[in-house]
């Protein structure tokens, strides 16, 4: 059998850390397993789906390195497309929709109630296997309280999440639904639906919520809940998917900082954890850290005039020479400039107020101090002199930072 996931955001607004994440763990599966990535719009919401949040999803999961299989070309619904299983916008698919409750209703498990159609749910116990919770037995046999008939089209005749869901995912031949576990819920109504349209479901692994560092779930309007927002403050695709592959999975031996093939190599849904992953934003500028030094000077010199970083007509020698200096301090690339960019320019921007408290009066004698103790320095070299300025900064009775700061 060849594996088939899919990932269905809905296009209402950025593209989040859970949503981001849930592409990253079907993605790697899918080339794991040496499968297909289905990408699928569910842009039923007409009020709040936009074609610019469509963009910024698309945009998102090219920036990771994220490549769909099957799934659209562009933001136009209606556009070109990759696959022979589409549309892959559900707002192109109203057929496919109608033709399935029809089929519900001729089998008697589908009613009309108040210009909307229900679901007859069978009363009965319903186990969900799941890949990462285990076995999960949703009780159905209370017809009011614990299960009642659903809904799967609503009275102005639009289809439901439910049916949709379960529709498109039969008509892909897709065979792993991996989500996360809010959606474990919704499973037991999947299944039902699966067996109804005579269907064998598709397998379910269910991964772990995203909790804020102090354990509270994260909302949109976190810090670091936005994708976009990690692109815009500087950190690389290679260390957001190696940080967000390791919410909620690890390896055997605890290995952090790894490259994609390694990842790829690696993953599988066994290893996903039950426990509910915490994000961590300094772990995360860490790891971009590591990922950012890491890189081949090519590729570095390519962040630093993405940063902002003129160039100008200097030299390849020289321009690796002075990034060099500051790849081991340098954990974000919006950081470049303010790193490196006195390396390329005649002038030197400073801030005059803090030049004024640097150079107080009472610092002239240390400033005078230090130039001898420099001078005596008989291998000019970053140690020696470190080693020169604790001490006088010592003798002085003064911090390090008021001989650094000039």
């Amino acid at each position: 059998m060849s594996v088939r996931v899919r990932f269905a955001p809905s296009p209402t607004g950025y593209l989040h850390i859970g949503g981001a994440r849930t592409a990253l763990f079907n993605w790697l599966y899918a080339r794991h397993m040496g499968g297909q990535f289905v990408l699928r719009i569910e842009d039923t919401d007409e009020e709040r789906n936009t074609p610019e949040a469509i963009n910024v999803i698309l945009e998102g999961l090219r920036w990771l390195g994220l490549d769909w299989d099957e799934g659209p070309a562009s933001n136009d619904p209606t556009g070109d497309s990759v696959g022979d299983r589409g549309p892959y916008y559900q707002s192109q698919r109203a057929e496919i929709y109608a033709s399935r409750v029809a089929e519900l209703q001729e089998k008697g498990l589908a009613y009309e109630d108040q210009g909307a159609i229900r679901f007859r749910m069978q009363r009965e116990a319903v186990t969900i296997p799941d890949l990462i919770c285990g076995e999960v037995v949703r009780e159905l046999t209370d017809r009011e309280q614990e299960q009642p008939d659903f809904v799967i089209v609503r009275s102005d005749g639009k289809p439901v999440f439910h049916l949709v869901n379960v529709v498109d995912d039969i008509e892909m031949g897709i065979t792993h639904v991996i989500r996360g576990e809010d959606h474990l819920s919704n499973t037991a109504k999947h299944i039902a639906l699966f067996r109804a349209f005579g269907v064998e479901p598709t397998a379910f692994a269910h991964i772990p919520l995203i909790l804020n560092a102090n354990g509270s779930k994260m909302s949109k309007r976190d810090e670091g809940a936005s994708l976009d927002g990690w692109q815009q403050a500087g950190y690389i695709p290679s260390a957001v998917t190696n940080y967000l592959s390791l919410l909620g999975w690890s390896p055997k031996d605890d290995s952090q900082v790894m490259p994609m093939a390694e990842i790829i190599e690696r993953f599988d849904l066994p290893q996903i954890n039950r426990a509910n992953a915490r994000f961590d934003l300094e772990k995360l500028q860490w790891m971009n850290y590591e990922h950012l030094r890491a890189l081949p000077m090519k590729d570095y010199r390519a962040c630093a005039i993405e940063a902002g970083v003129d160039f100008g007509s200097t030299d390849d020698d020289y321009i690796a020479a002075a990034l060099n200096t500051v790849k081991d301090k340098v954990k974000q690339i919006e950081d470049l400039p303010a790193f490196c960019s006195f390396y390329f320019t005649d002038g030197i921007a400073y801030d005059e107020a803090m030049a004024a408290k640097a150079f107080a009066p009472e610092n002239k004698e240390a400033f005078a101090r230090l130039r001898d103790v420099y001078a005596e320095v008989d291998a000019f070299a970053p140690e020696a002199l470190e080693a020169a300025l604790k001490a006088l900064a010592e003798e002085l009775e003064v911090k390090v930072r008021v001989l650094v700061m000039p």
